[in-house]
């Protein structure tokens, strides 16, 4: 893989309350492109950060028509991925901040 490629697939770390409290359970979640699949979401997590991935579930999510001072704009639909490191393995995306 191409080294750039993985950062075109990963756009960033999703940093809620409820992905804080999956990380307990060994599964972080990342924003990544529309485009991409969990082959590729795989082996771009597994080569940056240097852990083994069991799993990769993906959702999308639609963007919704929001108003702002009576004018109509639409958010984007995003895609995240969920993902499950093997046992032992762990992730910190906040270190180097």
């Amino acid at each position: 893989m191409n080294p750039e490629r993985p950062y075109d697939i990963i756009l960033g770390p999703i940093i809620t309350e409820k992905a804080t409290a999956q990380s307990e359970h060994n599964q972080f979640a990342f924003r990544v492109r529309k485009d991409a699949t969990k082959p590729a979401i795989r082996q771009a997590i597994e080569s940056l950060f240097g852990v083994k991935v069991t799993a990769v579930n993906t959702l999308v999510t639609k963007g919704k028509l929001k108003r702002f001072r009576g004018r109509i704009g639409r958010r984007s639909d995003v895609k995240k991925a969920i993902v499950t490191l093997a046992e032992g393995h762990s992730l910190d995306y906040t270190a180097g901040i």
